[in-house]
């Protein structure tokens, strides 16, 4: 994500390396090269040259601290501009209706089916709604299948009429739908074209006319770069859509999207799509992606992903079994399960602040664990219990059963058993005495 972007601002303010102070010279040069970063980032034109004009205003009206390096505070000067540049602050979406009503527009492979699906999984699990899905898409043969295939998979009925043609009709009467079964949310899945057409906008501006929608979302491909920009810009004018959301964010994304966007429409990024799985999506927030473009990683969001997975009851269960040296494979298959849940393992690690610069020529295989978990499985549930039983017959019989080969059982056996000596130790008097001594430090 933003890859090129931070390589290339981060050449930029090595301009500053070595300098005793700000002066008008040497902002000027990073200045010109921060500008041409964002260019290449196909970031719009105008956009680019007013953030560079912003930054050369602070950066020239600041009195570096000592302490303080002139490539730092350029840094510091960049990444709040940044932020400012992408919207400041998260923006919430209007959900209080009832039903609240939710319109996606946006154009043809955008991702607008994908997303209205993953919207109404995070809305469901995460604000408590109950959800309706309506497939006003009424062209595309393969929409109203796919939309009941993810409803199917996160557990929300979809409502369709297939023989109508009409998508209006067929929001009005998904909205009479809701309120008859208890559904307090409708996501409106419409149609999109391949490029912008009067037919097309004539057709959306009547659903919202029609059904008075609390949001209207536009979603957009991030990889698209300035054409996202220039499309938004139109469907604002007929539309005057509430937010904007980003879609294949973890793709090759140049970033001109993300930077643009707020500034030429004035409308905040609400979400991004970050993979392919339902729950890869997450609420946009400027300053974490400032933090994320410039190489600083993004802890809280780590946390965040980490705390929808932590479950303090089994936390407390699973300390006391370390305690015990009773931690067993049962137990270590479900932490892989919840690390796998939260996410793509290299985005995950490039949230770590310092690791994205050193991972980004690394492939990732989010199959990793498909090795270790198929050597688990093909334990016996006494097997995974009592490790200890595990012999050479044992071992044997397990690397047939998973398809490997007894020395890779081997390992996993050997870096369980290290895994679980750290563990208790940690857990141990002797341990927690340890970390209090360096947190002294």
């Amino acid at each position: 994500m933003f890859e090129n972007l931070s390589d290339r601002l981060e050449r930029s303010f090595k301009i500053l390396k070595g300098q005793g102070k700000i002066t008008e010279i040497n902002v000027a040069e990073t200045l010109k090269e921060v500008r041409r970063a964002l260019l290449d980032a196909d970031v719009n034109y105008k956009t680019a040259k007013e953030f560079t004009e912003k930054v050369k205003e602070k950066a020239l009206g600041q009195d570096v601290l000592n302490a303080v390096k002139p490539e730092q505070m350029m840094v510091k000067i960049v990444h709040d501009e940044l932020a400012i540049l992408m919207g400041g602050t998260a923006s919430d979406i209007e959900i209080n209706g009832n039903p609240a009503v939710i319109l996606m527009s946006g154009l043809q492979g955008s991702g607008k089916t994908t997303f209205s699906g993953k919207l109404a999984n995070m809305l469901k699990s995460k604000r408590g709604k109950s959800p309706l899905l309506v497939a006003g898409d009424v062209y595309r043969p393969a929409a109203i299948e796919q939309l009941k295939v993810l409803g199917e998979q996160i557990g929300v009925p979809v409502y369709s009429e297939e023989d109508n043609k009409n998508p209006v009709k067929i929001a009005k009467n998904a909205i009479q739908y809701a309120r008859q079964h208890g559904r307090n949310l409708v996501i409106i899945d419409t149609a999109g074209r391949l490029a912008i057409d009067e037919q097309m906008m004539d057709e959306i501006e009547s659903i919202k006319n029609a059904v008075n929608p609390q949001e209207i979302l536009f979603v957009v491909d991030a990889m698209t770069g300035q054409d996202a920009v220039n499309t938004a810009k139109e469907f604002n004018e007929r539309l005057n859509f509430n937010g904007v959301v980003l879609t294949k964010l973890d793709g090759d994304t140049r970033g001109g999207a993300a930077l643009s966007i707020r500034s030429v429409v004035d409308k905040p990024i609400k979400f991004v799509g970050t993979g392919e799985k339902l729950d890869a999506i997450d609420v946009f927030h400027p300053e974490r992606m400032a933090d994320r473009i410039l190489g600083m990683g993004d802890v809280v969001t780590l946390v965040e992903k980490a705390q929808e997975q932590y479950n303090e009851e089994e936390a407390r269960r699973l300390q006391k079994k370390i305690a015990k040296n009773q931690f067993d494979f049962n137990d270590f298959i479900s932490q892989i399960q919840q690390i796998k849940k939260m996410g793509n393992l290299k985005d995950l690690a490039s949230m770590i602040p310092g690791v994205g610069k050193q991972i980004k020529d690394l492939d990732f295989d989010d199959d990793a664990f498909k090795g270790i978990e198929a050597i688990i499985r093909s334990m016996t549930p006494q097997e995974r219990s009592n490790p200890e039983i595990i012999n050479g017959s044992r071992r044997a019989r397990i690397a047939k059963g998973s398809g490997t080969d007894v020395q890779e059982v081997n390992r996993l056996i050997k870096q369980f058993d290290e895994t679980r000596k750290m563990m208790r130790k940690m857990t141990s008097g002797g341990g927690r005495q340890a970390l209090k001594n360096m947190r002294r430090r």
